[in-house]
């Protein structure tokens, strides 16, 4: 890569025979093995955790991405970034895949004002001080940019090239890109929301419960005045309304609760570290 700094490599895997050789044949090569695969959140994750230097590169097994392009993304961070995210161009992979990544790259950018045109690529290159602030679980790693962006550290993107896919087998499909879907809302609710959950709960709870119980009080008045009171769709949908305000006030001090005493704890095991 022409990088006079030295290197330290973190290869996270799953058991593989050829592991310990080319750990062998690699001296600043450090691996860390799963018992299984746990997926690329579990991944990233524990790779950070490893990570000793100023700067942090990721890059896919797949051979997609070029290591001459780790030079140029530093100096991309040295232009005032915390984290550079490379923008595949001339992607080789079925327009099955790449329609379907434009527009869910379109639709994660407007929702979240972070203007890239690849979220989700491999390539990117970190200052230390972003990766740790990074909680990933499930398949949140598709939402790095928009994580980093929102604890309030400077993204942005690089051009970079794409060779085609030489290992692994791509799991992209209809069920994922509606996981992606899900998966952005849950972002969205993560950085806007989950900090304090009885602010978005607690308002639909008490709008709620006082149209529901202008309702109720404005039929209790007319029975006050001497009016007789049968059962009335408004009147019940006025107790429904209530209920309901008072099920959402208790869903925010709920999920109050749950944000301040929530477990860290990781979602993977390490058969080894080498």
């Amino acid at each position: 890569t022409g990088l006079m700094a030295p290197l330290d490599a973190i290869m996270v895997a799953v058991p593989t025979a050829r592991l310990h050789e080319l750990h062998r044949r690699t001296p600043n090569l450090r691996a860390i093995v799963f018992r299984r695969n746990y997926g690329k959140s579990a991944a990233l994750s524990v790779g950070f955790q490893a990570a000793r230097g100023r700067v942090v590169i990721t890059m896919d097994g797949d051979l997609q991405d070029d290591s001459a392009e780790i030079g140029p993304l530093i100096e991309k961070l040295t232009e005032g970034y915390d984290l550079v995210s490379g923008w595949k161009q001339n992607r080789q992979d079925p327009i099955t895949k790449t329609v379907p990544s434009k527009l869910f790259n379109a639709v994660t950018s407007s929702m979240t004002g972070v203007k890239l045109h690849d979220m989700n690529c491999g390539l990117k290159a970190y200052r230390a001080e972003v990766v740790r602030t990074l909680n990933l679980r499930g398949e949140l790693h598709r939402f790095i940019p928009v994580l980093a962006h929102w604890n309030g550290f400077r993204v942005g993107e690089m051009r970079t090239v794409h060779h085609p896919r030489l290992h692994g087998k791509t799991k992209f499909g209809a069920g994922r890109f509606l996981n992606g879907f899900l998966d952005l809302l849950a972002v969205m609710f993560l950085t806007r929301i989950s900090r304090r959950p009885l602010h978005l709960f607690g308002r639909i709870g008490v709008f709620f419960t006082l149209v529901g119980a202008a309702i109720t009080i404005g039929f209790s008045w007319r029975w006050v005045l001497g009016e007789g009171l049968r059962l009335r769709p408004a009147l019940l949908f006025g107790a429904v309304l209530v209920i309901l305000g008072i099920q959402f006030i208790s869903i925010g001090f709920l999920g109050e609760l749950i944000a301040s005493t929530r477990s860290h704890e990781p979602d993977y095991a390490i058969r080894e570290r080498l």
